[in-house]
């Protein structure tokens, strides 16, 4: 089995989907949450595709430490930026994948602020909660998109508004 194929193959099929939803995201309301403590719309949508860089981030670091490197997300001001971010890091994450051998991902990987350690995990391990935190954020982002009445795309199969439920 190539891991590292099913990796890209994994972030091709999420890509499809993650795309259809950054497309509906209203700019119009950016500040938009459904909770005092949810993440702002344009922030949970900037943040679903800064994520789609971190298998790149992954291969070609050890660590990120967010007391040395602290979280600047990108400005983007419609769809089209929105989904140009996401693309350029899916692009520069399957670049990445497709420089390493298999035995590569094994190494290990930490995110941190300082000395408190958020994962410790291996290159492979970042890659999977990378998937698994575009999948959960996109999730999130179809709530606010179903409570602004906007109708939800499928992600495994067709939504109830594509079956006109």
């Amino acid at each position: 089995m190539d891991i590292i194929k099913l990796l890209q193959n994994e972030l091709n099929q999420e890509a499809v989907t993650t795309r259809k939803f950054l497309a509906l995201v209203p700019f119009d309301k950016p500040d938009y949450a459904p909770h005092e403590k949810s993440m702002k719309l344009i922030a949970l949508a900037t943040h679903i595709a800064d994520l789609a860089s971190w298998p790149k981030l992954g291969v070609e670091t050890d660590e990120l430490d967010f007391a040395t490197a602290p979280y600047n997300p990108a400005q983007v001001h419609d769809n089209e930026q929105l989904i140009a971010l996401f693309d350029k890091g899916i692009a520069e994450s399957l670049t990445s994948l497709a420089e390493v051998e298999e035995a590569f991902l094994e190494k290990p990987w930490v995110l941190r602020t300082g000395n408190q350690i958020h994962i410790a995990t291996t290159k492979y391990g970042l890659i999977r909660v990378s998937l698994n935190q575009i999948t959960h954020h996109r999730a999130q982002l179809g709530v606010y998109l179903r409570l602004l009445n906007i109708p939800i795309p499928g992600s495994y199969g067709p939504s109830a508004d594509e079956l006109n439920f």
